[in-house]
């Protein structure tokens, strides 16, 4: 069984998600959002667009498109896989979103997770990842990468496979603000 950065994601926002979506299999019908299939629609399109590009300012030297990268415990694909100049890889990754000085926690994991698959499929170190916020003139932001990141995805993995596999009802968010939001308010017990 492998999981995805979104599934590391709706953990940390909320460990019960994991129960209720994938061993409960109640979906979340996150299609029917807006952003979301903005977002798809912008990934699509610059899928397209620039195919042979390299951002030679920050270094890159070759890049490969759209990889769906998978390991014994965690898939996902990447927008961009960039090789750069000093030997070592990064992601980069289209946000449809506006930069607003501050990168969400969200983008930072996925970028993390995508570290992970990158180091253990190319062999290659992973130092930082990047984000191009297309609402924002496809502004490029550099987050750095650093083991102590690629250590806490991988903790995370096996805390969302246990109740996976286990079928266990983890504790739900201590932030209870998340709750008034969530797609499962009406069925968790709180």
């Amino acid at each position: 069984m492998t999981i995805t950065p979104s599934h590391i994601i709706q953990y940390l926002y909320c460990p019960r998600f994991t129960y209720f979506e994938y061993v409960v299999a109640i979906p979340q019908y996150e299609e029917k959002y807006m952003k979301v299939r903005k977002g798809r629609e912008i990934h699509e399109q610059k899928a397209r667009q620039n195919i042979d590009y390299l951002r030679k300012k920050i270094g890159v030297v070759d890049k490969h498109n759209n990889q769906y990268i998978t390991n014994s415990f965690l898939r996902g694909e990447i927008d961009e896989v960039l090789e750069l100049k000093n030997g070592t890889m990064s992601p980069l990754d289209f946000k449809f979103a506006v930069y607003k000085d501050r990168v969400y926690d969200t983008y930072r994991t996925q970028l993390y997770c995508y570290a992970v698959l990158i180091e253990q499929n190319y062999d290659k170190k992973v130092e930082k990842g990047f984000l191009v916020y297309t609402r924002s003139k496809n502004k490029l932001i550099e987050i750095e990468i650093n083991e102590e990141n690629k250590l806490q995805v991988k903790s995370v993995i096996k805390r969302v496979l246990q109740i996976i596999i286990n079928n266990y009802y983890p504790k739900a968010t201590k932030y209870k603000k998340r709750c008034l939001s969530c797609t499962y308010r009406n069925i968790c017990i709180k």
